[in-house]
């Protein structure tokens, strides 16, 4: 009798735990909501005071300019962020394999590299690469942009690789092994199919960091003929800074890919990413 007020009190606890969430979503989206909002607004109501919560009177002329003149941008993106993926995956999945199989000399002295790797700031890394490019003439072209996003990629691919790879049971190796497979047939036959949710989860943040990516393409590809669509956006505010409706426009269907690759993989990005978190 003496514990039954203790599940009204969980309850209301409960309550407040979920509104409060709720409340700190809401604000957290509220920009992408606005962003909704803005490019479906027609451009006379769009200094009414107080502005409009929903458009009242919508427009489809902002998605019209985005598919007369930002497509060629899109579709580089797209290009960039496939090719990032690919060789992202073909880079960090062996050495993966390598680290948490194979425990070659020096591999925790490796791992310590990566995570360094990771702090360092792009602007100093997009430096090195044209200095390099220039040399080799790869300014303002796919490739060069490919290689360049694929460097934010590895390390952190390599250590999620590493983290899933090592709680792959080993007499499975044992066995492969035994058979007469040597090591690059045991990781393409059995490590590399069982690592599936790392594969995902690799892939969709290289994609989406090649996706977003602005610091690498505004210093090693502005004014080519192929530009990611962060460039296209950015130019198109510079040039159409009235236009608002078809800037938002251009912000909404370039998140639209990451958006719908982010709610199809999901429940392999949580498998991949808490991998190697719990050991039996």
């Amino acid at each position: 009798m003496t514990h039954a007020p203790t599940i009204p009190k969980r309850r209301n606890a409960a309550w407040v735990k979920t509104s409060l969430g709720v409340l700190l979503t809401a604000v957290m989206l509220f920009p992408v909501y606005w962003m909704l909002n803005v490019s479906f607004t027609r451009d006379q109501d769009m200094r009414k005071s107080p502005p409009d919560l929903f458009p009242t009177h919508g427009t489809f002329e902002g998605y019209r300019a985005v598919l007369d003149e930002q497509l060629p941008y899109l579709g580089t993106s797209l290009v960039i962020g496939l090719g990032t993926v690919v060789l992202t995956v073909a880079l960090a999945a062996p050495a993966g394999y390598a680290l948490a199989k194979l425990r070659p000399r020096g591999g925790g002295v490796l791992g310590f590299l990566l995570l360094v790797a990771q702090m360092v700031p792009g602007i100093i890394m997009a430096m090195g690469f044209y200095a390099i490019y220039l040399q080799l003439g790869l300014l303002q072209s796919v490739p060069g942009l490919i290689v360049a996003d694929s460097t934010l990629a590895v390390p952190f691919a390599v250590l999620i690789f590493t983290a899933f790879m090592s709680g792959i049971p080993g007499e499975l190796i044992q066995a492969a092994q035994m058979d007469g497979a040597r090591a690059l047939r045991t990781f393409w036959s059995i490590v590399l199919p069982m690592s599936r949710n790392s594969v995902v989860t690799v892939s969709l943040f290289a994609f989406l960091w090649s996706w977003s990516d602005f610091v690498f393409a505004s210093t090693l590809a502005n004014g080519g003929a192929h530009e990611p669509i962060t460039l296209g956006i950015y130019h198109y505010i510079g040039n159409n800074n009235q236009q608002w409706n078809a800037i938002m426009a251009t912000a909404v269907v370039a998140s639209l890919p990451a958006t719908v690759i982010l709610v199809l993989a999901q429940r392999y990005v949580a498998a991949g990413v808490t991998a190697g978190a719990v050991k039996d």
